[in-house]
């Protein structure tokens, strides 16, 4: 397992090419904002196909960022060659994700062998005010990489 304290930048590339194939977020308009050693920030603007009935984020969209935010932050950790899938996450939503833009900051809270936990925050992002919508805590397992997926 890598040093928590230092993602190489094969790594960071690796990550942010694993993210670049996901059409889903593509089509949100999301994008990593940080990456560091168990750790993942990742944005998306609000857009009427992220949106609900109400005009709030839809809760979808909440758990997709949130779910791949902790994912990168698990595969932080992964060794060269391995991705992450989800084994489950559980997702509290605290207030209605209102605002201009959505931002969840994922951690690991242990990297294990076979399960990595990590914990996500989901903030609302309303001018100079940023507000929790949401808490994430998720399982991840190690994935082997898949070449020419596209």
């Amino acid at each position: 397992m890598p040093e928590i304290d230092a993602l190489s930048r094969e790594r960071c590339e690796a990550i942010r090419a694993s993210f670049d194939r996901q059409g889903f977020l593509a089509s949100m308009s999301a994008r990593i904002t940080e990456l560091s050693a168990g750790r993942c920030s990742i944005e998306m603007p609000f857009a009427a196909s992220v949106s609900q009935q109400h005009g709030f984020f839809h809760g979808g969209s909440v758990g997709a960022l949130g779910d791949t935010a902790g994912g990168y932050a698990a595969m932080t950790l992964m060794a060269d060659g391995v991705e992450v899938l989800t084994l489950e996450y559980k997702i509290n939503f605290l207030r209605p994700a209102s605002g201009e833009m959505l931002v969840a900051e994922g951690t690991v809270l242990r990297a294990g062998r076979s399960v990595t936990i990590t914990r996500v925050d989901v903030f609302a992002l309303r001018g100079d005010e940023r507000v929790l919508c949401a808490g994430l805590q998720q399982s991840i397992v190690p994935a082997p990489a898949r070449e020419g997926v596209p």
